[in-house]
């Protein structure tokens, strides 16, 4: 199987979409990275221009991240003479912290743009029903490839004081003020916060910075930015608990690694999560709800028998999920199919 997959911007940023399409070109080795401008969602006209001049050179099947599929006008999809896949990772008009009326703009382009895919892969079935709902996609259209795993060592949970460890970047759906209001419920608890991942809005990050200062927790909150997959491995095991108050996920690939690292979960239940993250491996509140994460992250630091349970459950259920060669499988059919 030969074809192109198109991804904006760097292959290397931090975060779960980009480690989703790594993994793919990994295990699809006749699979060709073509880079695409990094303007996308919100691309210049000479970002469109390029990318459609990059993949008209291309050859195959197009596997186009949704970064920048969604973006695209439909007039310069209808372009391309290779028959076009989709890889949504989650709907673009449904990231929290976005204008009314940029996210309508966003669903009208994204809408029309998946009607020209002659394939649509999603990473969760929780996605799926949502193109199909809101997006009029044929579900005989969609596809599920969800992330695989890497193997891991399981922590040990020995944390003096406890870790609660947050991997996300720092944009308003990952729930980063949800879950500082939270923390200073706690504070009667010890316990230190370590942050990773990368900081792409900065008006967003000195929000956070403000929060923080304002609520005295500058002094238990360690924000490292983004980190190398190593270094992020090496992270997990050092930490006692993982603690992601998404308002919504498109399947949340923080959860399942950490759940492989035998840490138990305390998070919200917003879009995938909830199918990702099973109650007997972590406690979900409501998105936005930081009293009770507070009390879910009471609960887990203060209750060992509670925390043993989660984080055996957890990591029993990520043994059962696919692996890498699994999500590539998917694909790799989906390619085979709408090439022919």
């Amino acid at each position: 199987m030969t074809g192109t997959f198109a991804i904006p911007g760097d292959l290397n940023t931090t975060s779960g979409g980009y480690a989703y399409d790594r993994a793919v070109l990994r295990e699809l080795p006749d699979l060709t990275h073509l880079a695409l401008p990094g303007g996308f969602p919100f691309p210049s006209d000479g970002d469109v221009a390029r990318s459609l001049d990059l993949l008209k050179g291309a050859h195959g099947p197009l596997l186009i991240d949704g970064l920048a599929f969604g973006a695209f006008p439909q007039e310069a999809l209808s372009a391309l003479p290779n028959p076009i896949v989709a890889l949504c990772h989650h709907p673009l008009a449904l990231e929290t912290g976005i204008a009314p009326e940029t996210a309508k703009q966003l669903m009208s382009s994204e809408r029309a743009a998946l009607q020209r895919a002659a394939a649509v892969i999603v990473t969760s079935t929780t996605t799926a029903r949502t193109l199909h709902d809101l997006y009029n996609v044929d579900e005989n259209r969609i596809h599920v490839a969800e992330p695989g795993l890497d193997p891991a060592p399981v922590a040990p949970r020995t944390g003096t004081p406890p870790v609660i460890l947050t991997v996300a970047s720092l944009t308003p759906r990952k729930g980063h003020d949800v879950l500082i209001e939270a923390l200073t419920s706690i504070r009667d608890l010890p316990w230190r916060a370590i942050w990773a991942g990368p900081k792409p809005d900065a008006e967003w990050f000195d929000t956070l910075q403000t929060l923080i200062a304002e609520t005295g927790l500058h002094d238990r909150i360690e924000q490292i930015g983004p980190i190398s997959q190593q270094a992020l491995t090496d992270l997990r095991s050092q930490a006692d608990l993982f603690c992601l108050p998404s308002h919504y996920e498109g399947y949340g690939m923080a959860f399942t690694e950490a759940m492989l690292s035998g840490l138990p979960i305390v998070g919200c239940a917003g879009g995938a999560v909830s199918d990702v993250v099973p109650g007997t491996a972590g406690l979900l509140t409501e998105p936005g709800d930081a009293r009770a994460l507070a009390r879910s992250l009471r609960a887990v630091l203060t209750d060992g028998q509670l925390a043993e349970r989660l984080a055996s459950g957890g990591r029993a259920h990520a043994l059962s999920l696919p692996g890498w060669p699994d999500t590539a499988g998917v694909i790799r059919d989906v390619l085979n199919r709408v090439a022919t």
